[in-house]
């Protein structure tokens, strides 16, 4: 029969785009939507029948649904025995035949193989215009330092536990039942976020990640990389396979946590590449204990203090290799402007670090357990504008931060994180009126998650 031309046009997007009826450019190799957001670009069999293009190296995407355990003994990324699961079917799209088998951790790594093959070097401007190239990316030789003790965090949660907190003078506070639901519905939709999610596009990922950072680094951090694709299968699981996806992630979370949970000093040798993976490590830490605890709690049978100190000992070696720009030092007196990848990177470790105690936080009051003050946070920056954490070039951050400069270089400094919490009783009024006028200010320009921190801070503090 004579092909028509609607049956031959029928499909002329890939598969992602096609899902999500979303225009197709139809690029060699990979679609420029499919780029962007670290997708394999693939397309149907109906699609190629009719004419359509596949791409040679691409590869199904990484969501897949498991089928009940079904299991046996083969190897995972690290080269270690795993368990192997068997799914009905290996993609969303029905694409695979039933009787393919996949090892979860083995189609993680091809995926990443994939995107290091395809790595991205452009991104879209905030108002979803066309892409600007960006082929200056270095997210190395970041400069950084540490202006805390880092120790401090990796014994926090000891603190409830045990009376002589006390004796170590740390300050208790009180979290409403109001104020413990607010967060934990907050720390939810970061969990959903990150589930339905699993690129590197904005709007994709949770607000502690940075979109620019992950589209960049992801192909060569395995921690985070393996992280956004093992969890795309808690979206919608098979009933019954439940327990089998919370053996993966918890095997997942020991592996990389034995290997990077106690590396908390610095080894100019590999200083970089150590750095960025322990960082790539806390973060996919925290965003499968979020996972486990709200898309699997009923299955997961959480060891939570385990589970915490682990995810502590983590943030601690992670903050060990610099929280602060050495440009913001001292609160930005040097008034100087960092690389904005460097930048990047001590913003995103910080909102990690504040996403980690506001889930302490919480989960402590739940168990009906004292919560006290991060006083071992006090003189780090608060969350960054939103003209600075959304920026999509360089040029833009750099306007908004010289910007930034300009308002908040004469008075020492931007917003401290402890400018949050409630005002010292010995503060003058002048003082307090100074504070609130800061903090005002500082609300002018925050985004959704500086927003979020105030909104716990004040209801927790006043002020």
């Amino acid at each position: 029969m004579k092909t028509t031309r609607y049956s031959t046009s029928r499909q002329k997007s890939c598969q992602p785009c096609s899902n999500a009826k979303a225009k197709c450019d139809r690029k060699a190799t990979s679609c420029s939507r499919c780029a962007l957001r670290g997708l394999a670009c693939t397309y149907s069999q109906a699609s190629l029948s009719g004419g359509s293009r596949l791409s040679l190296d691409s590869t199904p995407e990484p969501n897949v649904a498991i089928a009940p355990a079904t299991t046996q003994k083969t190897s995972s990324l690290a080269g270690e025995s795993t368990t192997c699961i068997q799914p009905g079917v290996t993609s969303l799209d029905g694409l695979v035949s039933p009787a393919s088998t996949t090892n979860l951790a083995e189609d993680t790594s091809r995926s990443a193989h994939h995107q290091r093959q395809h790595q991205v070097t452009s991104h879209t401007t905030r108002g979803g215009g066309s892409a600007a190239l960006q082929i200056d990316f270095k997210f190395s030789h970041v400069d950084l330092v540490c202006p805390i003790n880092a120790n401090d965090i990796q014994n926090r949660w000891l603190k409830p536990y045990i009376e002589v907190a006390v004796l170590l003078e740390q300050t208790a506070k009180t979290l409403s039942p109001s104020i413990t639901a607010f967060t934990d519905r907050i720390l939810k939709s970061y969990a959903a976020i990150a589930v339905r999610g699993g690129g590197g596009h904005r709007g994709s990922i949770p607000p502690f990640l940075h979109p620019v950072h992950v589209l960049h680094t992801l192909p060569n951090t395995p921690p985070l990389a393996t992280c956004l694709s093992l969890i795309r299968s808690c979206e919608k699981p098979l009933p019954g396979s439940e327990g089998v996806l919370v053996e993966v992630l918890q095997r997942e979370m020991n592996k990389f946590y034995e290997q990077y949970g106690h590396n908390n000093t610095c080894d100019d040798d590999d200083d970089d590449d150590s750095a960025a993976q322990l960082l790539a490590a806390f973060q996919a830490y925290l965003v499968y204990t979020l996972v486990l605890h709200y898309r699997l709690g009923k299955y997961a049978f959480l060891r939570q203090q385990a589970i915490m100190m682990h995810l502590q000992e983590l943030a601690c070696a992670c903050s060990a290799r610099g929280l602060v720009c050495s440009a913001e030092q001292d609160g930005g007196a040097q008034g100087s402007r960092p690389r904005w990848e460097t930048w990047i990177v001590a913003e995103t470790k910080r909102r990690t670090l504040y996403t980690m105690y506001l889930l302490d936080n919480m989960l402590t009051a739940k168990e009906g357990l004292p919560t006290f003050l991060g006083t071992e946070l006090r003189g780090l920056p608060a969350p960054a504008g939103k003209a600075l954490w959304q920026a999509s070039a360089r040029d833009e951050w750099e306007k908004a931060y010289n910007l930034h400069l300009a308002e908040w270089y004469p008075e020492g400094g931007g917003l401290c994180i402890d400018e949050l919490w409630a005002i010292p009783a010995d503060m003058d009024e002048a003082g307090v009126v100074e504070r609130r006028r800061r903090v005002d200010r500082w609300l002018e320009g925050v985004d959704e998650f500086g927003m979020m921190m105030y909104a716990v801070t004040s209801c927790t503090h006043g002020g």
